[in-house]
Protein backbone atom coordinates (compact mmCIF):
# COMPACT_ATOMS: atom_id res chain seq x y z
CA UNK A 1 0.00 0.00 0.00
CA UNK A 2 1.76 3.35 -1.25
CA UNK A 3 1.50 6.46 0.74
CA UNK A 4 -1.25 8.08 -1.25
CA UNK A 5 -3.70 4.93 -0.13
CA UNK A 6 -2.85 5.29 3.36
CA UNK A 7 -3.48 9.14 3.24
CA UNK A 8 -7.04 8.02 1.18
CA UNK A 9 -7.75 5.76 3.97
CA UNK A 10 -6.72 7.75 6.93
CA UNK A 11 -9.08 10.66 5.60
CA UNK A 12 -11.93 8.09 5.31
CA UNK A 13 -11.20 6.81 8.69
CA UNK A 14 -11.72 10.48 10.09
CA UNK A 15 -14.66 10.98 7.60
CA UNK A 16 -16.11 7.83 9.32
CA UNK A 17 -15.52 8.96 12.78
CA UNK A 18 -17.14 12.05 12.31
CA UNK A 19 -20.14 11.05 11.05
CA UNK A 20 -20.56 8.24 13.82
CA UNK A 21 -19.94 10.96 16.46
CA UNK A 22 -22.81 12.93 15.26
CA UNK A 23 -24.96 9.86 15.44
CA UNK A 24 -23.74 9.57 18.66
CA UNK A 25 -24.73 13.03 19.81
CA UNK A 26 -27.91 12.54 18.85
CA UNK A 27 -29.11 9.85 20.84
CA UNK A 28 -30.58 11.18 24.15
CA UNK A 29 -32.04 9.02 26.85
CA UNK A 30 -34.47 10.20 29.83
CA UNK A 31 -34.58 8.04 33.28
CA UNK A 32 -36.75 9.10 35.88
CA UNK A 33 -37.36 8.12 39.50
CA UNK A 34 -38.76 9.86 42.68
CA UNK A 35 -39.81 12.39 41.08
CA UNK A 36 -36.96 13.04 39.27
CA UNK A 37 -35.99 12.96 35.42
CA UNK A 38 -32.71 13.33 33.91
CA UNK A 39 -31.70 13.38 30.15
CA UNK A 40 -28.41 12.44 29.17
CA UNK A 41 -26.78 12.57 25.47
CA UNK A 42 -24.69 10.22 23.91
CA UNK A 43 -21.61 12.03 24.51
CA UNK A 44 -21.86 11.98 28.19
CA UNK A 45 -23.80 14.79 28.92
CA UNK A 46 -26.49 15.72 31.18
CA UNK A 47 -28.88 18.19 28.98
CA UNK A 48 -31.49 18.04 31.22
CA UNK A 49 -32.93 17.42 35.39
CA UNK A 50 -36.74 17.84 36.29
CA UNK A 51 -37.82 17.55 39.32
CA UNK A 52 -41.56 17.27 40.20
CA UNK A 53 -43.15 20.03 42.21
CA UNK A 54 -44.07 17.15 45.02
CA UNK A 55 -40.27 16.45 45.48
CA UNK A 56 -39.15 19.81 45.99
CA UNK A 57 -41.54 20.07 48.72
CA UNK A 58 -39.85 16.56 50.54
CA UNK A 59 -36.72 18.85 49.99
CA UNK A 60 -38.23 21.96 51.69
CA UNK A 61 -39.67 19.60 54.39
CA UNK A 62 -35.95 19.32 55.04
CA UNK A 63 -35.19 15.83 53.19
CA UNK A 64 -31.99 17.31 52.12
CA UNK A 65 -29.72 13.99 52.21
CA UNK A 66 -32.81 11.51 50.74
CA UNK A 67 -33.13 14.42 47.15
CA UNK A 68 -29.23 14.10 47.21
CA UNK A 69 -29.31 10.34 47.23
CA UNK A 70 -32.36 10.00 44.89
CA UNK A 71 -30.36 13.04 42.14
CA UNK A 72 -27.43 10.42 42.40
CA UNK A 73 -28.74 7.50 41.38
CA UNK A 74 -31.47 9.22 38.29
CA UNK A 75 -28.02 10.97 37.31
CA UNK A 76 -26.24 7.77 37.16
CA UNK A 77 -29.06 5.14 36.10
CA UNK A 78 -29.58 7.79 33.23
CA UNK A 79 -25.44 7.66 32.29
CA UNK A 80 -24.96 4.26 32.52
CA UNK A 81 -28.37 3.47 30.54
CA UNK A 82 -27.05 6.37 27.45
CA UNK A 83 -24.05 4.19 27.55
CA UNK A 84 -26.45 1.25 26.98
CA UNK A 85 -27.58 2.61 24.32
CA UNK A 86 -24.92 4.03 22.54
CA UNK A 87 -22.92 0.80 22.76
CA UNK A 88 -25.66 -0.94 21.20
CA UNK A 89 -25.99 1.77 18.78
CA UNK A 90 -22.35 1.64 17.64
CA UNK A 91 -22.40 -1.80 17.16
CA UNK A 92 -25.71 -2.19 15.13
CA UNK A 93 -24.08 0.38 12.77
CA UNK A 94 -20.53 -1.80 12.28
CA UNK A 95 -22.83 -5.05 11.77
CA UNK A 96 -24.71 -2.71 9.03
CA UNK A 97 -21.13 -2.30 6.96
CA UNK A 98 -21.25 0.76 8.23
CA UNK A 99 -18.58 2.24 10.71
CA UNK A 100 -14.88 1.45 10.83
CA UNK A 101 -15.36 -1.93 10.58
CA UNK A 102 -16.00 -1.86 7.02
CA UNK A 103 -12.65 0.14 6.00
CA UNK A 104 -10.89 -2.57 7.83
CA UNK A 105 -12.45 -5.53 5.96
CA UNK A 106 -14.70 -7.69 7.72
Amino acid sequence: MGIFDQMKQAMQMRSEAKRIQQEIEKISVDYANGGITVTAKGDFTIAKIAITPETWAEVAAGKHERFETMLLNVVNGALKSVKKTTQEHMAKMMQQGGGMGGLFGK
